[in-house]
């Protein structure tokens, strides 16, 4: 979602603006030590000037100056009021949702009883199933239903929700399509993924990250260095007989100081948070908002993540003397009480080769169907006096032992080779007869291979995690270009190796949505979680995806990197701007004692305080020219970090220093 399309609304305007003058608090305005010290500059300059007018003085120049700066922390406040705009919008609906929901609680003696949702507690048990609302968030004991989880994602298709496997939990405020569950909640009220939402949403008061603090402590530093500037100026300016009074001394100390990105420094960093809410990602911990533009090394699950999760049937390989269309009516028939994805795909392509449609694809009347499993890893068909099986290299040539036939050496030379390019091979025999190898591939997800490319341009290596063996983990890898793969994974193999990475200094990123990834999760510095997997991954998770899609790691990362992108370009645009002003103001202030600086004034301005409104106003005004960058986000080109940094030099640094010449003197030029 934009955000040009989400906060440039007259309703989050309107309240912005509201807000900004409720922010002056200084017990809220302490939080931002730059902006606290313009706000104090503003009450002092704003008291002189009623003292001139009650005094009878002149007050007209005070007046404008205490005027423009309280309109910089205005619009620095009303920069951060709008970045919380959308989700004030958001918090607010969701606290009505989840005050509507009625629970149907099952009993120890099996009655039903409804109750608020929100007097659910964890290890209660509730009933869920068509057009119900999931009153809390839990894990699925028993059934399986069809789940719309739009009013958490936004995501319009509806997702499946079962007991067993990965795909357990749900979350309050999802509805039930069809099915019928029973879910043990596992939280307790305040504690719920849409409490959490709330809460992150609501993230006015967020607590502030590692990297911003030290860009805090570094602003704070500039802001005291420039006030002993700036007192210093002042007893030099008493000594050469240059009279300088206290608001153009205060405006000085606005001017000289990073105001720009002290004022907008809180809107990048909740407005990254809300990029991160409009990818329908929560992050439960601020720090790992931050570690995310700091990752370098992206743990990858093979299944799901880099391929589609399914392997499907691609080729199918006759051995000699077998044609195509006999291999592929035996895989098929062999395959129609094969369950698995795998089978319903040699089913698919079958009667692509055959050219058959559905209602056409029959066996014989008495024919006894023989379903996949585990332990047999095969499945087949026997007709009359015909048995049909397709399965796995090893079973099969265990199951064609009776029948004392030769596995063609033919036929293991495409196993060999189906496996070496990161296939799986599947064989199909008759009556011992062995027909060919049906070719299974993992199908790469659209567009993952240029989005690995994307992560290696901006300096993050991918690593692959697979259960498969390292030839077939090889081939994938090189598929998918990725940088390293590791095969044949356990869960401590994973938890070894972020460790390992660790310890060598990198900053680790990782997805799971398994019980046996929450230990790699709780480890990694970036943990995303699906929301669909289970409460222990979502546990050990910093990040949880609302739509459980694995890919989703990398859009963090690229988040994460345009958070510090743009925090990096805005301070050098600061910096670069106090530069251009001191240009403009200290030449104006002695000049008249000092001709020779009259070489200084480059921007020929009228007069000393003609420079010294101008720049006040030029210092006041960038602030909201800047708000729509700093909500948006400084764009992440994919470039390594050199030219990233030698990018924002240019682009922010020298701009930042011309901008204001040009302003200041076209200031200058109106007010004269």
């Amino acid at each position: 979602m934009e955000t040009k399309k989400t906060i440039w609304q007259p309703k989050f305007i309107v309240r912005a603006v509201y807000d900004s003058f409720i922010k002056l608090n200084p017990l809220n305005m302490y939080r931002n030590p730059v902006m606290f010290a313009v706000e104090i500059g503003s009450i002092l300059t704003a008291l002189i000037t009623v003292y001139n007018i009650i005094q009878g003085h002149p007050f007209g120049f005070n007046l404008q100056i205490s005027l423009w700066l309280w309109f910089t922390v205005l619009f620095a406040n009303f920069a951060e009021a709008l970045a919380e705009g959308k989700g004030k919008a958001q918090a607010e609906s969701l606290k009505q949702a989840r005050s509507d929901i009625i629970a149907q609680k099952l009993l120890p003696n099996g009655d039903i009883e409804s109750i608020p949702a929100l007097a659910l507690r964890k290890g209660d048990i509730a009933l869920a199933s068509d057009n119900h609302i999931i009153p809390s968030d839990g894990e699925i004991i028993e059934g399986v239903a069809l789940v719309d989880e739009s009013a958490i994602t936004g995501e319009s298709a509806p997702v499946v929700r079962e007991f067993g496997g990965d795909k357990t939990g749900v979350t309050g405020g999802t509805k039930v399509l069809s099915g019928n569950i029973k879910i043990k909640i596992t939280v307790n009220p305040g504690e719920t993924f849409l409490d959490q939402m709330v809460g992150m949403i609501e993230s006015a008061k967020r607590q502030k990250t590692p990297n911003e603090k030290a860009l805090e402590i570094l602003l704070v530093g500039l802001t005291v260095l420039f006030f002993v500037v700036v007192v210093t100026l002042n007893f030099y300016a008493g000594y050469v007989n240059v009279k300088i009074s206290i608001p153009i001394l205060v405006a000085l100390l606005v001017c000289l100081m990073p105001t720009t990105i002290g004022g907008l420094l809180p809107a990048i960093g909740i407005a990254g948070m809300d990029r991160l809410m409009s990818r329908n990602v929560i992050a439960l911990s601020g720090r790992a908002v931050e570690a995310a533009g700091d990752v370098n090394i992206v743990l990858l699950d093979k299944t799901g993540t880099i391929t589609l999760g399914n392997r499907i049937a691609t080729e199918f390989i006759p051995a000699p003397g077998v044609e195509e269309k006999q291999l592929a009516r035996a895989a098929m028939l062999s395959s129609l009480a094969d369950e698995t994805p795998e089978g319903r795909s040699v089913v698919i392509l079958a009667k692509e080769k055959l050219r058959m449609r559905g209602r056409d694809i029959t066996a014989p009347e008495g024919s006894k169907f023989i379903s996949f499993s585990a332990e047999t890893r095969m499945s087949g068909v026997d007709i009359n006096d015909r048995q049909i099986r397709k399965g796995a290299t090893d079973a099969i040539k265990d199951f064609v032992k009776p029948y004392n036939k030769q596995f063609p050496k033919e036929v293991g030379y495409a196993v060999d080779r189906v496996g070496g390019e990161g296939g799986t091979p599947l064989v199909v025999c008759e009556n011992g007869n062995v027909l060919g190898v049906v070719r299974l591939k993992d199908v790469l997800k659209h567009g993952i291979r240029e989005r690995l490319s994307q992560l290696k341009n901006i300096g993050i290596t991918s690593v692959m995690i697979t259960g498969d063996n390292p030839t077939t983990a090889a081939a994938i890898a090189a598929e998918a270009g990725v940088s390293d793969f590791i095969a044949q994974a356990r869960p401590e193999t994973k938890l070894e190796r972020i460790r390992k990475f660790q310890s060598e200094g990198y900053m680790v990123a990782m997805i799971g949505d398994g019980t046996n990834d929450a230990p790699a999760l709780a480890q990694a510095d970036v943990a995303v979680a699906m929301n669909a997997g289970t409460q222990a991954a979502r546990e050990a998770a910093n990040m949880v995806d609302l739509d459980s899609t694995p890919t989703k790691l990398l859009d963090i990362v690229e988040i994460g990197k345009q958070i510090l992108i743009t925090r990096g370009a805005l301070t050098t645009f600061s910096v670069a701007n106090d530069v251009a002003k001191y240009f403009a103001i200290i030449p104006a202030l002695f000049a008249v004692q000092y001709p020779i600086l009259n070489t200084l004034n480059v921007m020929r301005l009228s007069s000393p305080q003609s420079a010294i409104l101008s720049a006040v106003i030029f210092n006041a005004i960038i602030i909201p020219f800047l708000i729509p960058l700093s909500l948006k986000g400084v764009q992440c080109k994919q470039d390594s970090p050199m030219s990233l940094l030698i990018r924002n030099l240019f682009i922010y640094g020298l701009g930042g220093l011309i901008l204001p010449f040009i302003g200041i003197k076209l200031i200058d030029m109106i007010i004269h």
